[in-house]
């Protein structure tokens, strides 16, 4: 009887019909802003798996918080679509450069300096962010998450877009809409009702208020969580969230809150003095991976796809209303609050002044160029 490596090399075609949209790499469609890597597929007991591949697509723009500019956006639609396509590859690995910051949404210094003011132009862009959302919901391979920072805003919803999220425990998961005047109508109004409840749907969305990563394990956000911060060489959990108990004094439960006041402090302080060493994140993404590898191919895929049946139903409802009210959001709030986040700074800050704003509205007072700027960080004083 023939061996399955002689029926391979008898019967593969001799040509394959290439699906992908255009020949071009990721890379050269952003200046390198997205990264687009094969590396080798293992087994579970860590042998290369010859010819087959996980695809790593990788947001490389550190130095605004991997946070994605519009040719990102197009850079990064078409390579999850590169990955779908292909044959050779297993899972989609998304991700970022560094450790600080997996995304924090959309590039705010754009935002403030074409699109603020522009509805019609910010319409187009929510097109592709949409299509980049869905991109990730309709990936014909397992997606992971590797959450190598924070995830807040757009970062947090394209996140929740993909199937497993695998975090070092130094990251921070939430929404900042409505205090930098926007709403979370890019996936995580759909997304977190489902996945975690409506109560706790409501604090992320609306109070802007951050997890850390145990919370948003705890909650079901992320699928596990590992240590990145080692003290004298040794991994050791996050200093300034509490991970040495579940219930307070009064049966509440706090393991994941963050700590407050001087233990927060002294955990800030101590991470300083430490090192972050991403490996131990590596391992649980290449494991996660070599699980997904070890299954029958297509009834893996059907198992995904009915298992985002929620979150695409959610998504599919609600896509374009989001979109033309983010579109017209961009005559007042987000134009201000952009303009504010994109001109504050640590010292002044990168909020306006929300009590003044209200004020001014409840007394009537239309939106106005004058009213934007009075409202700009550091101009109430």
């Amino acid at each position: 009887m023939a061996t399955a490596d002689q029926i391979i090399a008898a019967t593969a075609p001799p040509h394959l019909i290439d699906h992908n949209l255009i020949a071009d790499t990721v890379e050269s469609l952003c200046d390198g802003m997205v990264l687009y890597e094969k590396r080798p597929a293992r087994r579970r007991d860590g042998s290369i798996a010859e010819g087959l591949y996980n695809a790593w697509i990788i947001l490389n723009n550190p130095k605004q918080f991997n946070s994605y500019t519009t040719d990102m956006v197009k850079a990064t639609i078409l390579a999850f679509r590169r990955a779908s396509v292909d044959r050779e590859v297993n899972a989609v690995v998304f991700t970022a450069v560094g450790d600080k910051a997996f995304c924090t949404g959309g590039n705010t210094k754009e935002y403030a300096e074409y699109y603020a003011g522009n509805p019609q132009e910010y319409r187009q862009y929510m097109r592709l962010f949409n299509d980049m959302v869905s991109a990730i919901l309709d990936c014909d391979r397992p997606v992971v998450c590797r959450v190598n920072g924070m995830r807040i805003g757009g970062g947090q919803e394209i996140g929740m877009a993909c199937d497993f999220t695998l975090a070092h425990d130094l990251a921070n998961f939430g929404q900042a809409g409505p205090k930098h005047g926007s709403a979370a109508i890019g996936g995580a109004t759909d997304f977190l009702p489902v996945m975690i409840g409506c109560e706790q749907a409501m604090i992320s969305g609306t109070l802007c208020e951050p997890f850390s990563a145990h919370k948003a394990a705890r909650l079901g956000i992320i699928s596990d969580v590992v240590p990145a911060l080692k003290i004298d060489g040794k991994f050791v959990p996050n200093p300034t969230v509490v991970t040495d108990r579940m219930l307070d004094d009064y049966g509440r439960i706090i393991h994941g809150e963050f700590k407050s006041g001087a233990e927060f402090k002294e955990g800030q302080a101590l991470i300083k003095t430490g090192e972050i060493d991403l490996s131990l994140l590596d391992e649980k993404v290449e494991a996660l991976c070599a699980k997904l590898l070890e299954t029958f191919p297509e009834c893996m895929a059907k198992s995904f796809e009915e298992l985002r049946k929620p979150k695409l139903e959610a998504w599919n409802r609600n896509k374009e209303n989001s979109r033309a009210w983010l579109a017209l959001n961009m005559m007042n709030e987000a134009r201000t609050g952009f303009r504010a986040f994109n001109e504050g700074n640590k010292e002044i800050g990168r909020e306006i002044d929300f009590v003044k704003l209200r004020q001014a509205l409840a007394k009537g007072v239309p939106w106005t160029e004058e009213l934007i700027e009075s409202l700009m960080p550091g101009k109430g004083a």
